[in-house]
């Protein structure tokens, strides 16, 4: 059971202080399921775009018909009501379609990183006991090949198998987009499909009539998986009402309408990416304009094509756009509404944004557990590298680590969070779920493990981490996860991963590592981190390797992973 204890009263209105007159604090929240999200938008817009993919435009309607024939597909296939399926693959309006026709098909998402490589996919099979893969082509590889790994009844029954080619124009992204070469010809490219897996032209074009929907509110509609300090990653699980309530406040709190344009650029699979490329547009319906991988230049040139007014992003992204030497010629006058997170956006060019284009960053913080967003700076009254206010509806308090006591205005101390969209628990992990919350003044907070204050104005400022957990771009990567994968190759003994300072990514991974006797003397660096590559996604691989003859470690035995990162940090 969660700890109770006491809160102090003079801190109850603090965080009300500068909250914006336009805004109700709390929210008449749909009880409904996100299915009837896109059935009111294609009701109400059916001949609207819902998404621009370079050149092709998928409207309401046409988006809605496609998901219900893949509800559909799903039900031929064994699917039933909290049956889970995993979407594995990037940006893309197929994205949008599958996730909508889980939805209607009454099964929960598990949405997959696409880095992931197929030792890692394995654990997205079987700890949520995955009924259907939705993946793209140049994935499916390493769908078959996880699969193939494990024993007949952990396998999934069923593998659908989209390309990217299939949702664009029938020549190619159109030249107006100007793709870059290598982004056109990874999205135009041609895969094989595994053995007894159905295209997804085919599962569409059965038009297979669906069991009637009767997901509701409180159902499981999600489950995203987050690592933590030890042990694999955990799925988090989102009802369809804690995942409607950002999809309705993030509309609100940025100013967004159905005449809004939206570009889409979080990857989808991640938290961020589900609210505001997958879930906020279908809501309000706004159109999106979907941006497959990250470019610069393309970002500059689809802004400026599309006239978008909202993007939601990490820091590092429009650091990357000011440095192109063509940025002054995009067209950015019609962004109305910057936001995001993942890491502190730097002064210089906060102020840039502001004095070149009058537009303010509002800064949010979130968690996976919290689908997204749980403080957010009003666009209106932001603060530079400041997590922003309590949210609708959140109470967020300062809390002693130790005690759990309640802190006055300007102490340091964990922030905790209750609200209508935090998650309900981890996936079979009872033990890990009563630790992650605490009883306050009977409500149940969710423990964030960051460190952080809180200002005289209601504003939160993060100042540490109680979790270890490195912070590359706004990508997590969470140290033990890393060292569980190390040890698998071959000449690693003992490895620790730490973070280590980048210019540009803000943190980068380190791997301190013992050899083996027989290892040493012929493994490299370029060894270890040419392997990680191969056995882990692009961003969890350690791009520094350190050799040392023995790790630190405590009385009992356990490696003081904090004296490496301190020493690393000195």
């Amino acid at each position: 059971m969660p700890r109770v204890v006491t809160p102090r009263p003079e801190n109850a209105d603090v965080q009300y202080r500068h909250w914006p007159a336009r805004l109700p604090r709390h929210l008449a929240i749909p009880r409904t399921s996100l299915w009837f999200n896109l059935e009111v938008a294609a009701t109400r817009y059916p001949d609207k775009a819902a998404t621009q993919f370079l050149g092709a435009t998928l409207s309401f309607g046409e988006m809605r018909r496609q998901a219900e024939a893949l509800a559909g597909w799903l039900h031929a296939q064994g699917v039933r009501k909290g049956d889970r399926v995993a979407l594995f693959l990037q940006n893309c309006p197929q994205y949008l379609i599958a996730f909508y026709a889980i939805n209607r098909a009454d099964a929960v998402v598990v949405p997959v990183n696409p880095m992931n490589r197929e030792d890692e996919f394995g654990h997205y099979l079987t700890d949520p006991e995955t009924k259907v893969v939705i993946c793209s082509g140049e994935l499916s590889g390493i769908v078959a090949k996880a699969a193939a790994k494990l024993p007949e009844a952990q396998r999934p029954p069923a593998i659908l198998v989209t390309q990217y080619w299939q949702m664009l124009p029938a020549d190619g992204p159109d030249p107006a987009c100007d793709a870059p070469e290598p982004m056109r010809a990874w999205l135009t490219a041609r895969h094989e499909l595994p053995p007894g897996a159905t295209d997804w032209r085919d599962a569409i074009a059965a038009d297979l009539v669906p069991a009637a929907h009767t997901a509701g509110p409180d159902d499981l509609a999600m489950l995203p998986y987050t690592s933590g300090t030890t042990g694999l990653p955990k799925g988090c699980m989102h009802t369809n009402a804690t995942l409607m309530s950002n999809s309705c406040g993030g509309c609100q709190w940025g100013y967004a309408s159905a005449e809004s344009v939206g570009l889409a650029v979080v990857p989808m699979f991640h938290i961020t990416g589900t609210l505001y490329g997958v879930l906020g547009p279908v809501f309000i319906g706004m159109t999106l304009v979907i941006m497959p991988r990250w470019d610069r230049e393309l970002c500059g040139r689809l802004i400026s094509k599309y006239q978008v007014t909202h993007w939601t992003c990490i820091p590092t992204m429009i650091i990357d756009l000011f440095a192109s030497p063509n940025y002054k010629s995009f067209d950015l006058r019609s962004l109305r509404y910057l936001s995001g997170g993942g890491a502190a956006m730097p002064k210089a060019v906060a102020e840039r944004l502001q004095q070149e284009f009058g537009l303010t960053f509002a800064e949010g913080y979130g968690l996976t557990e919290t689908a997204a967003p749980s403080h957010g700076n009003p666009p209106e009254r932001a603060k530079l590298q400041c997590l922003g206010i309590p949210i609708f509806g959140v109470d967020a308090r300062i809390v002693d680590p130790t005690t759990l006591e309640e802190l006055p205005v300007g102490e340091v101390g964990e922030i905790i969070t209750h609200g209508p969209m935090v998650f309900q628990g981890y996936w079979r992990q009872a033990e890990a779920t009563d630790a992650a919350f605490v009883e306050l003044d009977g409500k149940r907070f969710f423990r964030t493990g960051d460190l952080g204050r809180m200002d005289d104005e209601g504003y939160f400022f993060i100042t540490d981490r109680l979790k270890r957990m490195i912070n590359a771009s706004g990508y997590k990567v969470w140290p033990s996860e890393v060292e569980m994968l190390l040890y698998r190759h071959p000449a690693v003994q003992e490895a620790c991963i730490i973070a280590a300072k980048d210019a540009y990514r803000g943190e980068t991974v380190k791997a301190v590592v013992v050899l083996r006797a027989d290892a040493k003397g012929k493994t490299t660096d370029k060894d270890i981190i040419d392997w990680s590559h191969e056995h882990m996604a692009a961003y969890k691989a350690p791009r520094i390797v350190e050799f040392v003859d023995a790790l630190p470690k405590s009385g009992s035995g356990k490696v003081m992973w904090r004296l490496l990162q301190e020493q690393e940090a000195k």
